[in-house]
């Protein structure tokens, strides 16, 4: 008999799951990354692509997370150490939980650092810094933020403990009242920056480069950019880091799953694409390119807002806008091995947290340094915060998400996968999620693996 509540909490309603899970899965790669990736896989038609791929990947794979989480109740190890055990499986299922907390875990030791980033720039815009600046002024206030290992530190500090504070403080008083305030207050900020993109910048080009697809530049480029929208699609929803099963985890039984990730996957995709409103516009109507890569929000934007008017102020809110999204995010990465921690190890919560929380800050530690102090340090050609960038985004994540769907679409009893989708023999959704689990989702996610290790 499977438990019907986690011994962590439970979610107070349906609003806080999604509120909660729509906090980890948009974060920096929804306002950050989607905007440049459009931009340099070619706008229109690329967006056409990452929408078919949400659709045809993220939510299967979404759908098979939450529902592991749901049905083990404990932490991804824990829940699939139980599952596999009993399907009748191997117990090493349980290095799928593993490796979700280990992704975890990388990812919020170079996010945290990276979210710093947003917190200075909170200030520099502020401030006035960016007030008349041009290319290489921009450049050197980025230059001048990544050389300096002691400011570094000073904000990935402030930003780990702030994550440490709310995780700490349970799922009720913790998790949930993080993300039913920091989402409503996200989501407005950035229609306040959509209005201002609106007024302030060549707004009809920024919604021509995003809806009208150009399948002509496409077409040269049509291999690596399905390839891009596949893993944008993926990681954009946080899937395959233990995040969304733990939150799951705390969804009541009688809550509809598929219901509730579609409406987290739209909500997701409806900030990438205001992300984007909010940015092309002021990219264009400044005369900068929409190609200009990681560098378009950091190196590129404080040009543009330097140059408008109450340009200050929208600087402000923009970069307070991706702090919101990086906090929602980190916090649900830092859940998973909290909730091991307690359960396996018989900790407080506050403990936990702290010991997990100094345990990434180390490690953020490295990757900080080998922006400057260590960057002549290098593995596999790579500096720290490159590798653990590498190592998660192009192998634990993509594993992760096959195993998943592997798991959730051939291990997992039929019977099981029904009642936890509340789906009936007559229920036209459930052969279509099952075949899209079983086939579609693992053989896309493997293309995307077998992309990035460089073997297609």
């Amino acid at each position: 008999m499977m438990s019907t509540t986690s011994m962590h909490g439970m979610w107070s309603s349906r609003l806080a799951f999604i509120f909660a899970a729509t906090g980890s899965a948009v974060g920096l790669g929804n306002i950050w990354r989607f905007p440049y990736t459009a931009g340099e896989s070619g706008g229109g038609a690329f967006v056409l692509i990452y929408l078919l791929c949400v659709a045809a990947i993220g939510v299967p794979i979404m759908i098979a997370e939450v529902m592991l989480g749901r049905r083990g109740r404990q932490s991804p190890i824990n829940t699939m150490r139980a599952l596999a055990v009993r399907q009748g499986a191997h117990p090493a299922w349980q290095l799928l939980g593993w490796m979700g907390i280990l992704a975890g875990l990388l990812i919020l030791s170079f996010y945290s650092v990276i979210a710093g980033w947003t917190l200075a720039y909170v200030f520099r815009a502020g401030s006035g810094q960016f007030a008349g600046i041009d290319g290489p002024g921009s450049e050197a206030i980025f230059s001048a933020l990544t050389a300096d290992p002691e400011r570094l530190l000073a904000w990935h500090s402030i930003f780990m403990a702030l994550v440490v504070m709310i995780v700490a403080r349970g799922v009720a008083s913790g998790l949930e009242l993080a993300a039913r305030v920091l989402m409503p207050a996200l989501f407005v900020l950035l229609v306040i920056m959509v209005i201002y993109a609106a007024q302030a910048g060549d707004f009809g080009a920024g919604l021509g480069y995003l809806f009208t697809p150009d399948f002509d530049a496409l077409s040269a480029h049509a291999g690596d950019a399905l390839l891009n929208a596949m893993g944008q699609a993926f990681f954009s929803l946080s899937l395959g880091m233990g995040a969304i099963m733990i939150y799951g985890s705390y969804l009541s039984s009688q809550a509809s799953i598929g219901t509730n990730v579609a409406i987290i996957a739209g909500i997701d995709t409806l900030v990438a694409l205001l992300a984007g409103l909010a940015i092309f516009p002021i990219v264009f109507a400044n005369g900068l390119e929409p190609s200009e890569g990681p560098s378009l929000i950091f190196l590129t934007l404080p040009v543009a807002f330097g140059q408008m008017p109450f340009g200050a102020l929208f600087g402000v809110l923009f970069f307070l806008l991706l702090a919101f999204a990086a906090w929602t995010s980190a916090i649900s990465l830092l859940e998973p091995v909290v909730a091991y921690l307690v359960e396996n190890k018989g900790f407080s919560r506050v403990r936990a947290s702290l010991l997990a929380g100094v345990a990434v800050w180390l490690l953020g530690i490295a990757c900080l340094l080998s922006l400057n102090e260590w960057s002549g340090f290098t593995l596999f050609e790579m500096g720290i915060l490159d590798l653990f960038d590498y190592l998660t985004a192009n192998v634990l994540l993509p594993l992760g998400g096959i195993l998943i769907a592997v798991f959730a679409g051939w291990i997992l009893d039929e019977e099981v996968s029904r009642t936890e989708l509340g789906a009936s023999n007559g229920a036209w959704f459930y052969p279509l999620w099952r075949g899209l689990i079983r086939w579609v989702a693992p053989l896309c996610v493997i293309l995307v693996f077998l992309n990035a290790i460089g073997l297609i």
